[in-house]
């Protein structure tokens, strides 16, 4: 299925969520089992009634920095804002600058005045991403906190990083949180473990293309963009002896998703993993490592739809979508969840 009109739904736009819900796992949470086509109506903390010991959760632990510095260009006074993309040595990143037609190599934007913090503009590449380096006696970790956090363009409300920030958030590099883990309690985690569910991480850095609608009409002409990704020994073999074992692999998120399946080979072993992933998983897709998928509900027309409609099949995915919309649950980066059986 090539077409793009099938990843197409209507969707009411008060249902985009501005905020989380208080406390985190109170969030709806729709069950969709894949082997009757049954959907049920729960909220997020019902969840452990679905997990099983021996199974295995598998949360994305990246940490979403303050990507987003608003600025002025010290030899003209123009405001510029700069995007970080990706953390490439030291100082140096690659960085989105608008308005890019007026940033220039050499260009010297001052963030922060006490302390002074200027980005130096190091190479112009391609597509608007540019090579800058900030300038600063602070280390790069005591600069990032002059940065705003960079919320999608669909929430309009004011919110802080903690709450666009999962729990469990350890390592930093993400321009966007992967926000099915945001339903997770410290407590609920420690519920599940208690059940005797593994809970294991990998890392995955979220980028700004994740959001980006496919333009192409051609589904196969999609060009997917590039994330880093990390997953370690332990995580390997923990996932490996589960499934061996007999136990599910539950993937937290369509990131969490791509990474798995990225690292894991013909004969359904994960491998440790360092490096990047293009993985574009579309309706075709055989799964090797996943059994079951905890996730938010995606905009239409995205490359998130399509795995989601890869791995429970398109009608229900739909089904379960439209429904949704009926009953009022609530989407995007905050909304409710999915689980997917």
């Amino acid at each position: 299925m090539a077409n793009l009109d099938f990843l197409d739904y209507n969707l009411d736009k008060e249902l985009i969520a501005q905020h989380p819900i208080y406390p985190r796992d109170h969030a709806r949470l729709m069950v969709v089992h894949r082997d009757t086509g049954e959907i049920e109506h729960r909220k997020f903390y019902n969840i452990v009634e679905y997990l099983k010991k021996g199974d295995c959760l598998v949360l994305n632990n990246s940490k979403v920095l303050k990507a987003r510095f608003l600025g002025t260009n010290i030899r003209t006074g123009g405001k510029r804002e700069i995007f970080l993309l990706k953390y490439l040595s030291y100082k140096k990143w690659l960085a989105l600058t608008s308005p890019n037609d007026r940033v220039h190599v050499g260009d010297e934007i001052l963030v922060s005045k006490d302390p002074e913090v200027k980005v130096r503009v190091l190479l112009k590449g391609e597509f608007g991403e540019n090579t800058v380096e900030f300038e600063s006696a602070l280390e790069m970790e005591e600069v990032l906190k002059y940065g705003e956090v960079p919320l999608p363009p669909y929430i309009k409300a004011k919110v802080n990083l903690e709450e666009y920030q999962t729990v469990y958030a350890n390592l930093l590099g993400s321009v966007a949180s992967p926000t099915a883990g945001l339903h997770f309690t410290k407590e609920l985690l420690k519920q599940i473990e208690e059940m005797g569910v593994c809970v294991k991480y990998i890392t995955l850095h979220v980028g700004l293309g994740t959001f980006k609608p496919i333009k192409e009409d051609d589904l196969n002409k999609h060009k997917m963009h590039e994330e880093e990704f990390f997953i370690s020994k332990d995580t390997a073999k923990t996932v490996n002896e589960v499934k061996a074992n007999g136990g599910r692999i539950i993937a937290v998120g369509t990131t969490v998703v791509r990474a798995l399946e990225t690292a894991s080979t013909r004969n359904h072993i994960l491998k440790p993993y360092s490096g990047s992933t293009r993985l574009f998983i579309k309706p075709g897709y055989p799964f090797k490592m996943v059994d079951a998928l905890i996730t938010n509900f995606h905009f239409p027309k995205t490359t998130l739809l399509a795995l989601v409609c890869a791995f429970a099949s398109t009608e229900l995915t739909l089904k379960a979508y439209n429904i949704a919309v009926k009953e009022r649950y609530r989407f995007y980066s905050f909304g409710d969840a999915m689980l997917i059986l």
